[in-house]
């Protein structure tokens, strides 16, 4: 059986958000206060903008650790665990309810498209109390699959 050979594509900035959009499987990595990673599986997805969102409680630790030390990195993933995949580094900026809300709507729609009831949607944000995460990219590196070095394929 034939080897499968790691690629690496250094990719735009274009062609980085072209990557990361239909993908919504994410490991966000934060700081913790003694200077080691969180690392924290989320989904996430890419607003109008261009900057990497994600969903979470004013509590979690990637909240405060992102809020403490902005400056985070995102490994999204692909569907199938051995796709490709890139990491994207980037500042963090941490939202909150109720100024978040229209937000939130662009987070859902990156994600799942548009809502059955908008107003709903809303009000459970506000009742959850929810915060989001929004990281504005910085550097990214190369699409990545695993694999062998070409010369051992």
């Amino acid at each position: 059986m034939a080897r499968t050979v790691a690629t690496t594509t250094t990719v735009d900035r274009e062609q980085m958000l072209d990557f990361v959009r239909p993908r919504h499987q994410f490991v966000l990595i934060t700081t913790r206060a003694d200077g080691r990673p969180q690392a924290s599986p989320v989904s996430g997805g890419v607003d109008d903008q261009g900057r990497l969102v994600v969903s979470s409680y004013p509590e979690r630790a990637k909240t405060r650790n992102a809020r403490r030390r902005p400056e985070v990195s995102v490994v999204v993933l692909s569907d199938d665990f051995s796709g490709a995949w890139i990491q994207v580094d980037g500042e963090c900026e941490v939202l909150d309810v109720p100024e978040a809300l229209d937000d939130f709507v662009a987070y859902y729609r990156s994600i799942a498209g548009e809502h059955p009831d908008w107003q709903e949607y809303r009000r459970a944000m506000v009742e959850q109390g929810k915060s989001l995460l929004r990281i504005t990219p910085t550097r990214w590196s190369p699409i990545a699959t695993g694999g062998f070095p070409a010369r051992l394929a």
